[in-house]
């Protein structure tokens, strides 16, 4: 264990009444875990951390702490707050490599899990660990999710979701890679095979557009697809990424990480409206991305990207502010490939080949506070109803959804 872990767990005040653990979306308990590390109980402290949250180890790494636990610590009034993902990672990562589940007599009863993205997964463990055969259908080769194929390597290393895979195999669960749900396998043919429920977690992967004109030239790619396989691009030294975001900061970031030379976010208002998380700017700025404030582009040429100027006509009590475009100014921004980090959306390949699954006006699946869909016997959690929200907020959801369907299996087998 590095000085530093022990030196941020020694400085935990165990509150009695700890604002770390109400300021997480899942009330993960800092000071009883940070208590129980500083005893020589890392096991115990692990397995609560995996109990209350099945992906702590993610979470770990890629949660907004500053505005959760570390944002809620006390001494965040008058100077640092106590770095928990640091000390959570540790404990995390130390009980998925040394700790074996322990074996669960099976209820014989199934359920199907479509996707295994952090709801996917989240819901898997919940259920195996309560006797339940579940089998994950995964439409790529590996598990993760918008884990592994929407967060960079820097922020969230593979090796971390291989240790996971390894965890959902020791727990019995099955997984199918490769394997779409929808053209093919329908819900119908998962629940005439027994499946006494099925859950749906497939995320959103479908790019949104400008519908501007250029979008389809072959220098012009989607920022979702950036991210599944970097490598697989040639951007040149010159990129100009539409859109800010986190995703458009994980994507600028990843860009000069892979040999493009000068990385600018093209925006179309200021920086105090920009919808990323100030620590996630913070990082871009520090990798050496560039911010072109007040542009809105409305066509890309093979030269760069066309915008016109915007000038602020309104602010906010937050700062964001609301902007005209100013058609009489407009400009070319010169680069070599554009990206395009504008949000994404479900694809449809269960809606449009189930009966009885209805989405709303953005596509986004329809379900009731406890992830159950117009269809009996199908539940969803994640981004494939909320839209893209944190990791931590897709397992808070599906816990309520797991033990939903718990109550639902239940009530059919004793029917």
């Amino acid at each position: 264990m590095s000085d530093i872990t022990i030196s941020e767990a020694k400085r935990c005040l165990q509150c009695k009444r700890p604002l770390c653990k109400e300021g997480c979306p899942v009330h993960t308990p800092v000071n009883e875990v940070i208590h129980m590390l500083l005893d020589g109980n890392i096991v115990e402290a692990g397995e609560k951390l995996f109990l209350n949250n099945p992906l702590s180890v993610v979470c770990s790494l890629v949660c907004p702490h500053e505005k959760q636990c570390e944002g809620h610590c006390i001494l965040n009034r008058k100077g640092d707050p106590i770095k928990f993902g640091m000390v959570e990672n540790y404990i995390s990562d130390y009980y998925l490599n040394y700790v074996e589940s322990p074996k669960v007599p099976r209820s014989g009863k199934k359920a199907a899990i479509v996707g295994s993205g952090p709801a996917g997964i989240t819901i898997a463990i919940i259920l195996a660990s309560k006797g339940y055969d579940i089998t994950i259908f995964e439409a790529h080769d590996k598990i993760g999710g918008v884990l592994r194929y929407g967060i960079p390597e820097f922020r969230l290393p593979k090796s971390v979701l291989d240790k996971l895979k390894d965890k959902l195999i020791e727990m019995g669960i099955k997984i199918r890679p490769n394997t779409l749900i929808g053209p093919i396998i329908t819900v119908e043919d998962l629940f005439r095979d027994g499946y006494s429920a099925v859950f749906i977690g497939t995320g959103v992967w479908n790019p949104n557009t400008l519908r501007i004109k250029g979008e389809t030239l072959g220098h012009v790619h989607f920022a979702i697809d950036y991210l599944k396989s970097p490598d697989a691009y040639s951007l040149g030294k010159r990129v100009c990424i539409i859109g800010a975001g986190n995703v458009a900061m994980d994507v600028a970031r990843t860009a000069l990480r892979n040999g493009s030379r000068e990385v600018t976010i093209l925006y179309r208002k200021g920086e105090t409206s920009i919808e990323a998380e100030p620590v996630e700017i913070e990082y871009a700025k520090l990798d050496g991305v560039k911010f072109s404030f007040y542009r809105a582009p409305f066509e890309i040429t093979d030269s760069g990207v066309k915008y016109h100027e915007t000038e602020v006509i309104d602010k906010d009590e937050k700062g964001k502010e609301t902007v005209k475009i100013l058609e009489d100014n407009e400009g070319l921004f010169p680069c070599d490939s554009v990206i395009l980090a504008v949000g994404q959306s479900p694809r449809r390949n269960i809606v449009n080949n189930s009966k009885g699954i209805d989405v709303n006006n953005r596509g986004l699946l329809v379900t009731d506070e406890f992830g159950r869909t117009t269809r009996e016997g199908v539940f969803a959690s994640g981004d494939v109803v909320t839209g893209a929200k944190t990791v931590v907020e897709a397992v808070r959801v599906s816990k309520v959804v797991a033990e939903a369907m718990i109550e639902y299996m239940e009530q059919t087998s004793n029917s």
